[in-house]
């Protein structure tokens, strides 16, 4: 007997026998997915709220954006999963477009929309748009990892059959997977590591380079990096060059991110807590800066 034939077994594996509905109310279903979902967004909010003074976001200003910025995301994310995913389907069956329940988010989806919405909300409000960059940032890193929990109790963010002993085995008839009883690649899992490790670099960077949209950018370049090697693994149609169309977007966004990341250390706008004014507006950073400032208004 060989190694995969062992995992399917569940002896060289992990078992996951979870129903993906924890439970109902009055014959509504409430899914593992939609929990984790509203944990990891109140979690990330709550991390954010308590560091965007320190990285020039006005907290104000942040919560007046969230509520706007949570709905294109959301309907960013569907709608570009939607898209790249059996649209025909979806054509066919319109109602399924908002089963977000029933798992199916594209993150580049969710970015670019809330891209989007932060670029029009700064302009509204007269203010520099990254800081709010660089929070949200955080917040994607956060909120994504609860979100992929509930992947893994789901069963739809797999990779491709493994022997590995950290495979993962769904004996659920509810679950997600292609197959029960085949052990498969935990691509969640995956996700949810290289955002813990991805949230350490966003810290590195943060601390090095003390400017505005600098997170950012780091941001972009690291998950689309991530997303582009453990796409290798999940189970998804190559669409040209053998890489998945979710390649074929990191490679645009992480491009993107090079770009914004040398724009952003090129223009060298520092961080003045507690703010989210626009660049012209804001005050020297440092002591010395300050000193100088001071100096040349006398």
């Amino acid at each position: 007997m060989d190694l995969l034939a062992l995992a399917n077994l569940g002896l060289l594996s992990i078992t996951i026998g979870l129903d993906p509905v924890a439970f109902s109310i009055g014959g509504v279903e409430v899914h593992w997915y939609g929990i984790m979902y509203v944990v990891g967004i109140s979690f990330a909010a709550w991390v954010v709220t308590r560091i965007a003074p320190r990285m020039g976001t006005d907290v104000d200003a942040l919560w007046d954006l969230f509520p706007i910025a949570l709905f294109t995301g959301l309907a960013g994310g569907r709608l570009y999963y939607v898209v790249q995913n059996d649209f025909g389907y979806y054509l066919r069956n319109p109602a399924e477009i908002f089963a977000l329940w029933d798992g199916g988010m594209a993150f580049f989806g969710a970015i670019i929309a809330v891209v989007a919405t932060i670029l029009v909300f700064a302009r509204v409000r007269g203010l520099s748009p990254w800081p709010m960059f660089d929070v949200i940032s955080v917040f994607a890193v956060i909120g994504q990892m609860f979100g992929r929990v509930g992947n893994i109790v789901n069963g739809d963010v797999i990779g491709g059959p493994t022997s590995l002993p950290w495979g993962t085995v769904y004996t659920h008839a509810d679950s997600f997977v292609p197959e029960l009883g085949v052990s498969y690649h935990p691509a969640a899992a995956y996700s949810i590591l290289a955002n813990v490790v991805l949230l350490g670099v966003l810290y590195l960077a943060y601390r090095r380079w003390r400017y505005t949209g600098v997170t950012f950018g780091t941001y972009l370049i690291g998950y689309s990096v991530t997303q582009f090697v453990i796409f290798f693994w999940r189970i998804n149609p190559d669409v040209a060059f053998g890489l998945a169309q979710a390649q074929l977007t990191a490679i645009a966004i992480g491009l993107i991110g090079v770009a914004i990341l040398a724009y952003r250390l090129e223009a060298r706008d520092p961080i003045v807590e507690g703010d989210s004014t626009p660049s012209t507006e804001r005050q020297p950073a440092t002591r010395a800066e300050r000193r100088r400032e001071t100096r040349r208004r006398r």
